[in-house]
């Protein structure tokens, strides 16, 4: 049912007021109609959109078992529409003028998506999925899909699928005094699902080997409904690097499918600088040949009567991978040999089980986000040649995620080391957890806290800089630069408290949110947390307006007290998103060593 017209807010009179001066003067017309869209008077309530949600859910469980008729689908335009309501339509010129811009998915990339068909008996599970796996799609904002009822037909049914498209193209840039770039991003490529990235940098001084650079890739997801994701990707750099790569990947999209795999080439030309025994820096050339292959498949063990039998498999994946250096450092700058040739072979075995909840108030303001939850136990050994040596190798992984009363929780435990000759070499050791907790309201706010530790452990490590721990950005502290700084021991601990206003100013919802982040390394020796405390305090909101035809964007500004290479109090804008935090799934892919980083 719909709302009905409630009486006048305060911003609702501001709106008007607005509208009406904007009426008789033309500059303010033209600004006008690009920011705002009018006034819409009905729309559905939240609480009653989410029960129609659980609606949903349960009319499918009571449709479980017909027979599927016929599935209609329907790809909407970003601007002005909505996949929940389809009474409500654009109402405002530069939503029209954008949607005119847009090119809408295909009906047929949608329907690629879908794990089930028609004539086909409906599993309310496998529809649950399938809506899921569109909604993880970047180029889609939001998906119902629903059961239509067929008249005097109590064995059949329809399925309707209803999808809205996201904005998909995303152009960015940067400039300074040393060079500039232009980037353009396009997440849905003519509405085919097809990912393309451009980038074209330009140098303004003589430091550079090159005068422009490039980067590109061309990704076609779901190739022919294999669910098998086919990137190339080119780039060349300013000092005249280039670097190639071709991937074949199928991972476990869903508990649902029972094999994965993937190919991968990567072919690398660079140079860079290194320094000897005696502190004399030097260039050295690189060229490196890689390519790995592997695949992976899923055994029933529970049967397939219940949702945690099919939900929970047993799984044994292999791989092979090859790094050739066809040039490489002299024994003066790499004299352990470290940059080599090297082969390697790795099983993993294990039991995942992985099911999601859905909730809102994350990441983003009341977008529908799939949480995962479950267990899964793996160990992996195979042996590794190098420099003429070969050295087993043996890890293991057990992760575990639920919600609970107090909120939800992600923990992880990874253990691997190399053997050779009764002794270990390499070993890592990793512990991190994921937690926030349920929203909680302040007065008419909501609230979360997120919580993020890390703590990796690394002992008879390499004598070499590539063999070491950072504190770099996405495996570290944002924005943080840190190059010099190294060591084989590191904690790492993330606080972000995200507020939701449930009120407006002035059209204008206002969603605040404040990240600390602070690291430590061993940098060498044993004291550890004695060692310097680096950090990053953030502030950043989130701002939505459904007055805006762009409802929602973020601004962030980080502080940095200590920085080793730029200095001491340094302010830098949007070095983080309130989505920087992220949580793990608890599928098994392609074998590897534990991550050092």
């Amino acid at each position: 049912m719909l709302a009905q017209n409630p009486a006048p807010t305060k911003s609702d009179t501001v709106y008007k007021k607005i509208d009406n001066y904007s009426k008789d003067k033309k500059f303010f017309k033209f600004f006008h109609k690009i920011m705002f869209r009018k006034k819409e008077t009905k729309r559905i309530s939240k609480k009653k959109s989410t029960k129609y949600i659980n609606s949903l859910q349960k009319s499918f469980d009571k449709n479980s078992c017909k027979l599927i008729r016929k599935i209609t689908i329907e790809t909407l335009d970003p601007f002005g529409f909505s996949a929940e309501n389809d009474k409500q339509v654009p109402i405002h010129k530069m939503e029209r003028f954008g949607n005119m811009l847009h090119l809408k998915t295909k009906n047929w990339t949608i329907k690629n998506l879908l794990l089930f068909d028609e004539n086909e008996q409906l599993d309310s599970l496998i529809v649950k999925e399938s809506e899921r796996l569109i909604r993880s799609k970047r180029y889609v904002r939001s998906v119902i899909i629903k059961p239509i009822p067929i008249p005097n037909c109590a064995d059949s049914v329809d399925v309707s699928v209803r999808v809205l498209d996201t904005w998909s193209g995303i152009p960015t840039g940067a400039y300074s005094s040393a060079k500039a770039n232009l980037e353009l991003t396009e997440r849905n490529f003519f509405g085919l699902g097809h990912e393309l990235d451009l980038n074209y940098i330009k140098g303004f001084n003589n430091s550079t080997t090159n005068n422009f650079g490039y980067e590109s890739k061309y990704t076609v997801n779901n190739v022919m409904k294999t669910f098998i994701n086919t990137s190339v990707s080119s780039k060349n750099d300013l000092n005249n690097n280039t670097y190639k790569t071709v991937r074949f990947d199928r991972p476990f999209y869903s508990t649902f499918t029972n094999w994965a795999g993937g190919m991968y080439y990567d072919y690398s030309v660079f140079t860079q600088l290194m320094t000897d025994s005696n502190a004399i820096i030097a260039p050295q050339n690189f060229k490196i040949k890689t390519y790995s292959i592997w695949g992976a498949h899923a055994f029933d063990i529970f049967g397939n009567q219940t949702e945690f039998g099919r939900t929970t498999h047993l799984i044994f994946a292999t791989g092979f991978s090859n790094s050739a250096y066809l040039e490489k450092p002299s024994v003066t700058y790499d004299p352990i040999q470290y940059s080599n040739s090297s082969k390697s072979v790795l099983a993993t075995i294990g039991i995942s089980s992985q099911k999601f909840y859905q909730d809102k108030y994350l990441f983003r303001f009341g977008i529908v986000e799939d949480i995962p939850y479950g267990k899964v136990f793996s160990i992996t050994g195979g042996v590794e040649n190098k420099n003429k040596v070969s050295r087993a190798y043996f890890g293991g992984r057990f992760s575990y995620g639920d919600y609970f009363d107090f909120g939800y929780l992600q923990g992880t435990i990874e253990v691997g080391s190399f053997f050779n000759n009764g002794k270990t070499e390499q070993s890592s050791y990793k512990i991190e957890a994921n937690y926030f907790t349920k929203l909680f309201p302040i007065g008419s706010w909501k609230f979360r806290q997120f919580i993020k530790p890390v703590l990796v452990l690394g002992t008879n490590r390499l004598n070499t800089p590539y063999d070491r721990l950072n504190l770099i950005d996405v495996n570290g502290i944002p924005g943080f630069n840190s190059a010099p700084l190294v060591g084989t021991k590191k904690f790492l601990t993330t606080f972000q408290t995200q507020s939701y206003n449930q009120k407006n100013w002035y059209g204008f919802n206002f969603s605040p949110f404040m990240n600390f982040t602070f690291g430590f390394l061993d940098q060498g020796d044993h004291t550890f947390f004695n060692n310097k405390m680096y950090s990053q305090i953030g502030i950043g909101v989130l701002i939505n307006n459904n007055y805006l035809v762009f409802n929602s964007f973020q601004i962030s500004f980080s502080y940095y007290p200590s920085l080793p290479i730029d200095g001491s109090n340094i302010i830098k804008t949007n070095a983080f998103q309130n989505s920087n935090i992220e949580y793990r799934d608890f599928q098994i892919g392609q074998p590897g060593v534990i991550s050092y980083q």
